[in-house]
């Protein structure tokens, strides 16, 4: 089979913390999904295995100054490219720290699949083959609903308007978080969308978190080129976020308080 022909992929879908924020260096680490290409190299000379070894290196070197970074390696029939995207508060080191523990995971996750993506809490790497099937940019890829449902009178417009800041955060850097009346919302777009694909691509995330989460207490929904959560605080949004580099520690019962047992339930006051 040539690498120009259409190939499905299986996302075989491992569940997180719902937690969106990350607490210490260690989090930034913690496995959300994955997506492998069914196709395997055809690789009796060992000449991809050693093309996509130069690409990871290219990544990780890159991470330690960028927070996306996306090129291509390789000659002939074995050209790959590939991206990295860190969350866009995340320091240097930290984003080189995250992107560091791909390309292990993604060979024994993946294997030899001709194209793999690996989304962690604080970034993600993904690559193909030359000449394989993309998969659209707003096409869902994973998404995380909170098992708890919120109740009482006022949530849908809270979170409405929380969902509504993220296309406005995100425009013009790619990368929003902040907080309404409650609630924590998140978005991020690929490194090198234009400022309206963006846009338009975070507002898909929207409508598809409103669509298959519901009133959930939380949700983060990942596409192709963007993702996007949030997450309900029944006492209200922590005033001292911690950053990912763990320089703060969030308050650990607002944390306990977000994740509820399968039988609460959440009223809005």
């Amino acid at each position: 089979m040539g690498p120009s022909q259409k190939i499905p992929i299986f996302f075989l879908l491992f569940l997180s913390s719902l937690f969106p924020i990350l607490e210490s260096s260690n989090e930034l680490t913690n496995f959300v999904y994955k997506g492998c290409a069914n196709q395997k190299f055809q690789d009796p000379s060992g000449l991809y295995s050693q093309t996509l070894n130069t690409l990871f290196n290219t990544l990780i070197s890159q991470s330690s100054t960028n927070k996306f970074y996306k090129t291509t390696t390789g000659n002939g029939n074995s050209v790959i490219s590939g991206l990295f995207q860190c969350r866009g508060d995340l320091s240097n080191n930290n984003c080189n720290i995250c992107v560091k523990k791909i390309p292990n995971m993604s060979l024994k996750l993946c294997g030899q699949s001709i194209a793999a993506r690996i989304q962690l809490n604080g970034c993600y790497l993904r690559y193909e083959l030359v000449g394989f099937q993309s998969i659209r940019p707003t096409e869902l890829l994973f998404k995380i609903c909170g098992s708890d449902q919120v109740s009482g009178t006022g949530f849908g417009d809270r979170l409405d308007t929380a969902l509504g800041e993220i296309a406005k955060g995100v425009s013009g850097n790619g990368f929003y978080t902040g907080g309404y009346q409650s609630v924590y919302v998140l978005g991020q777009c690929e490194g090198d969308l234009s400022n309206v694909d963006c846009v338009n691509c975070v507002k898909n995330g929207v409508g598809k978190a409103k669509s298959e989460c519901g009133n959930s207490i939380s949700a983060q929904i990942y596409l192709q080129q963007c993702y996007i959560s949030y997450t309900y605080y029944p006492n209200g949004v922590p005033t001292k976020s911690p950053s990912p580099s763990g320089g703060t520690r969030q308050n650990q019962h607002s944390r306990e308080r977000v994740i509820l047992s399968m039988e609460d339930k959440v009223t809005v006051t």
